[in-house]
């Protein structure tokens, strides 16, 4: 997906949790899922069950967090992970 395209697709769905929309995490995980194309943004929290998540449109997670359009151009297939909201996201394959 293009900058362009991302941009021009502000209303797209995409999920994340609870603990992201409230802003008790930041986000430290975005996956773009090869099977659908689906975004999905997580913050640490490692119990999370499927009441946790939430669908937002991208456009609100831009206002979230704005840093996720440094990777914007990340393929499908593929995860982006930082140690912190301050820190620099590092791309990398999912592993199926």
């Amino acid at each position: 997906m293009s900058k362009k395209d991302f941009v021009n697709n502000l209303n797209t769905a995409v999920f994340t949790t609870k603990y992201i929309l409230n802003k008790n995490s930041p986000i430290l995980y975005v996956y773009h899922y090869e099977e659908d194309g689906a975004w999905e943004f997580s913050g640490m929290e490692t119990d999370i069950n499927e009441d946790d998540y939430r669908v937002l449109s991208l456009e609100e997670i831009i206002n979230i967090d704005s840093s996720v359009l440094k990777i914007i151009s990340m393929e499908m297939g593929y995860y982006a992970k930082r140690e912190s909201r301050e820190a620099e996201w590092i791309i990398n394959k999912i592993l199926y």
